[in-house]
């Protein structure tokens, strides 16, 4: 029995590691064309679909840096609850291409969750990031604002993917 019970749990690890490998909204596609080099930095989330794991989070930012075999990820933000700052670092690897802006990231040890890049502005300053499903949606900046017209077109292509727009949570920064 329980060795039964252990080949269960082990073939629900290698599924869930391979949904989340290969993982992006149906509607989605994954920018071409893709540097690192200009994506590497520290990007402002200026609105995002809330998770439990930035729950409550404002002046959230993430910062990628370049690292072995991938992207180095330190994300922080400020717990407006407990009045204290959470920060939580993680890796960030292709699925594929590196030119095609598909990762695969993981904040818990060999777990991987979609991070696919599905807008980004020829400047590098601004980015809409899709997570592995229609829960998961990120608009960033290398600034703590946005243009309107660069961020209506983002929402407008959120839309058009299926996410729902009126649920994204606004971050403020300080």
């Amino acid at each position: 029995m329980k060795k039964k019970m252990l080949a269960v749990l082990a073939a629900l690890s290698v599924l869930l590691l391979l949904a989340g490998c290969a993982s992006i909204p149906k509607k989605a596609t994954a920018v071409k064309n893709f540097r690192v080099s200009r994506y590497l930095g520290t990007w402002y989330e200026i609105a995002r679909i809330d998770n439990e794991y930035e729950e409550d989070l404002n002046n959230v930012t993430a910062t990628y840096i370049l690292a072995t075999g991938g992207l180095k990820i330190v994300n922080e933000g400020y717990d407006v609850r407990t009045g204290s700052w959470k920060v939580a670092e993680g890796k960030a690897s292709f699925r594929g291409d590196p030119s095609v802006g598909e990762l695969k990231v993981s904040f818990f040890g060999p777990y991987y969750a979609g991070y696919n890049i599905i807008a980004l502005s020829d400047d590098y300053n601004y980015a809409m990031v899709a997570g592995e499903s229609l829960d998961y949606l990120w608009i960033l900046s290398r600034d703590k604002t946005i243009p309107d017209e660069i961020l209506s077109t983002f929402l407008s292509t959120a839309e058009e993917i299926g996410f729902d727009t009126g649920s994204l949570i606004w971050v403020h920064h300080d």
